[in-house]
């Protein structure tokens, strides 16, 4: 009986120490898991019922429960590298079904598809436009390989300040080509509808009647329209009486239409200077901004904390790619174990919980960071040296057992 007892104690004791040498050699595998060897005592049943002598029948493996505690985040330089603080699973497909993973070591493949090293495509919401996702759906997150689309400008802002002691224009008929025809210019850049470039420059002249100046545009050396009457108040401010701006909203000026040369949509600009001043220092201009923009190329990604990932063009525009799923599970301890830092569901796990970052109590998502693997090397270590004696135990009841036999065996010859 104390072999047999002895035995099953050795089995548990070399478990605990595979478990351990698992772990060990894991400790830097990224988002890795350690597992903790749990034992469970066993008695025989007889059918002559319970005897108050029981010693036991030894010990087993009663499971090898996985640990699902959060490991340390470390930086990295690679935004596509994506850190789980909390809660949760990447999910991961190989084309056929799911995997479930902590390690967040993506890249993009030669399709623009973002996987890891398994090649194993992550899973995203796809992106319905406007902020929005199809959170009913997963599909492979592949980065945009197209340029991003220009837009022709069709809103600009200003702020200057004109200077009230300016005199009048000593040539009375504007031509932005004679400087003495006007007080002061300030240009920008606009885009039209194929993203090419041009430049609009307002010119200002101070009119005879106080306090007024007229405002003339010209785009790549054309005047357009005609000119724009600006009222300024005895205070400085912009007079926006609507009845001095019969065309368009105070405040608002639109000389009409431009059509360039390069084969694009005509452009019309509205152009606002309701900010802008007429006090007493010289001229300035203090703001400028335009809602046009030229042809992008990709010039990085990111991903913010809730998993959206954005593409980044070199014309300053964003575009939503999709959402990272994370995924989480009603009974974790199920899931099976796979190579490659990944799990399988199975009916003890249950069925994946499709859900997002920060939400449902799920963790955030980090972006240009990992999750190192949870192990405690100094912990392994201890639990080396206890399951190490635990094993050396059994194997010297063995011993002593086999020494009672063959005594015995010499007392009967």
């Amino acid at each position: 009986m104390s072999f047999g007892i002895a035995i099953s104690g050795l089995s548990s004791a070399q478990v605990d120490l595979d478990v351990t040498a698992n772990n060990i050699s894991n400790s830097a595998t990224v988002g890795f898991k350690q597992s903790r060897a749990e034992f469970a005592d066993l008695f025989s049943s007889s059918m002559g019922g319970v005897s108050s002598q029981q010693t036991g029948s030894g010990s087993r493996v009663s499971r090898v429960a996985q640990q699902f505690g959060q490991g340390n985040i470390e930086n990295t330089s690679n935004n596509l590298d994506l850190a789980l603080n909390g809660q949760g699973f990447f999910a991961v497909s190989n084309g056929e079904s799911l995997q479930y993973t902590r390690a967040g070591s993506f890249s993009a493949d030669n399709e623009g598809y973002v996987v890891n090293a398994a090649s194993n495509r992550l899973q995203v919401y796809p992106s319905l436009g406007n902020g929005l996702f199809n959170s009913g759906a997963l599909s492979d997150l592949r980065l945009s390989t197209t340029q991003s689309a220009p837009s022709a400008t069709t809103t600009a802002s200003t702020v200057f300040n004109l200077s009230a002691s300016a005199a009048v224009p000593s040539t009375a008929v504007f031509d932005s080509a004679d400087s003495t025809s006007y007080n002061n210019a300030t240009s920008m850049t606009v885009f039209d509808s194929l993203g090419a470039a041009h430049t609009a420059t307002m010119y200002f002249a101070k009119t005879a009647t106080p306090n007024q100046w007229d405002a003339h545009l010209s785009i790549d050396g054309t005047v357009v329209g005609t000119a724009q009457t600006l009222n300024y108040d005895n205070a400085g401010a912009l007079d926006l009486t609507p009845a001095l701006w019969p065309t368009s909203q105070p405040g608002t000026l639109n000389f009409g239409g431009y059509t360039p040369t390069t084969g694009a949509a005509a452009m019309n600009i509205d152009f606002s200077v309701a900010k802008s001043t007429q006090y007493g220092a010289s001229f300035a201009t203090s703001s400028i901004t335009q809602n046009g923009y030229t042809t992008g190329q990709l010039s990085g990604v990111s991903v913010d904390s809730s998993g959206v990932v954005q593409a980044k063009f070199t014309n300053g525009q964003a575009t939503a790619l999709g959402k990272v799923a994370v995924i989480n599970f009603a009974n974790p301890q199920g899931l099976q174990k796979i190579d490659g830092t990944a799990w399988t569901e199975t009916f003890a796990s249950g069925q994946p919980i499709n859900s997002t970052a920060g939400t449902a109590g799920l963790g955030v998502i980090q972006s240009g960071a990992l999750e190192a693997s949870n192990v405690d090397i100094t912990k392994q270590l201890v639990n080396m040296i206890v399951a190490q004696r635990n094993y050396q135990s059994n194997a010297q009841m063995i011993s002593t057992e086999k020494s009672l036999t063959q005594t015995v065996m010499d007392m009967a010859r």
